[in-house]
């Protein structure tokens, strides 16, 4: 993807942004379609995993000089008393492998200067 795209979207001065989903021409993620179950006799049905190259984050930010994007992705897992873990992963990206980028909502056309579709 054109890096100086990448610099409006994102900034070119190193500030995280928000929520996006980043594609890129590789394998990178591993989705499971549906959840693990337990069968008769205590076996585990392992659901079946989609690999694709749509990552999701929740936060991402441009390192211009290096060429990169962090993107950031938090998973929260609930204890069964209640409690939760809260674990974060980082995942560095090549910007020359970024495909597309995809918004959850139209908020990223103002850092285009371009005005939403009426």
């Amino acid at each position: 993807m054109n890096p100086n795209l990448l610099a409006k979207l994102f900034g070119a001065d190193g500030r995280w942004s928000g929520p996006c989903r980043v594609i890129l021409d590789a394998n990178a993620d591993v989705q499971s379609i549906s959840n693990d179950s337990f069968v008769q006799g205590g076996l585990k049905n392992f659901a079946p995993r989609l690999i694709t190259g749509r990552v999701a984050a929740d936060t991402v930010r441009l390192l211009p000089d290096q060429q990169a994007l962090l993107l950031v992705q938090t998973t929260v897992i609930r204890q069964g008393t209640g409690e939760d873990i809260v674990k974060r992963s980082m995942l560095v990206v090549d910007t020359g492998h970024v495909a597309a980028i995809e918004f959850p909502d139209l908020g990223s056309l103002s850092a285009l200067g371009l005005d939403p579709p009426k």
